[in-house]
């Protein structure tokens, strides 16, 4: 009954997805009860409902599901109606959902223990947190990682990783990462240096809206130096 109803709610609709999630939350089933309290969160089916929501999540949790840990997560990190911001128990429920294999919430405790939001600053952690999202296929981990390498917080410094965390992000249009592959082209760091090379992850960088490439581009039109 579960892929009928996760099958209804791929194809958007709504109210009959809602009544055999209902059904199955009712009986326990932890991922009924996370796309349950999902639902009531989204007004997907039925009038919103924050409370409704949480309560959904707290039983999911109850049985480590680890999206209903990752969204309740999510309400504490932001605050709701019902939730008064707590960045030290979104951290929590952040990190028992990576461990559950979660790459958002892998990332977002990366991110955590990178910042010192929550917890006691560790690079350590956040470079193990980003390498396990990033084999999940999570962009913005491959260029966290990538910025850790390059810097060596965390990890030994490696120009060399950072340059393959930076491709494989950059390959996938993260501005952000097209101008870090960018600025190890132009220094030869991890890579032959190559200024060409350097200025075309720029301008695909500027062209996705990063704002210090733009000024990058900008000031070598200005010169004289590139012309588009």
């Amino acid at each position: 009954m579960l892929k009928e109803a996760h099958k209804l709610y791929n194809e958007k609709k709504y109210p009959e997805a809602f009544v055999r999630y209902e059904k199955m939350a009712n009986e326990g089933n932890p991922d009924a009860q996370t796309s349950l309290g999902f639902m009531y969160q989204q007004a997907q089916g039925v009038p919103k409902d924050e409370k409704m929501a949480i309560y959904w999540y707290e039983k999911a949790i109850e049985q480590e599901q680890p999206y209903a840990l990752f969204n309740l997560g999510l309400m504490y990190a932001n605050s709701s109606q019902y939730i008064t911001q707590d960045i030290e128990k979104a951290h929590e429920l952040f990190l028992r959902s990576a461990v559950g294999g979660v790459d958002l919430a892998q990332y977002e405790v990366a991110l955590m223990f990178e910042q010192g939001a929550g917890c006691v600053q560790n690079y350590s952690e956040a470079a193990f947190w980003y390498e396990e999202a990033a084999k999940r296929g999570h962009i913005e981990a491959f260029n966290n990682l990538g910025v850790l390498y390059k810097e060596g917080r965390g990890v030994e410094q490696n120009f060399h990783r950072a340059y393959v965390c930076f491709s494989r992000a950059a390959e996938k249009n993260l501005s952000t990462a097209q101008y870090n592959l960018g600025q190890l082209y132009d220094a030869g760091e991890g890579v032959e240096q190559d200024h060409e090379k350097a200025l075309e992850w720029c301008r695909k960088a500027a062209f996705n809206g990063h704002a210090k490439a733009k000024e990058i581009i900008n000031s070598l039109q200005e010169q004289g130096k590139i012309v588009f």
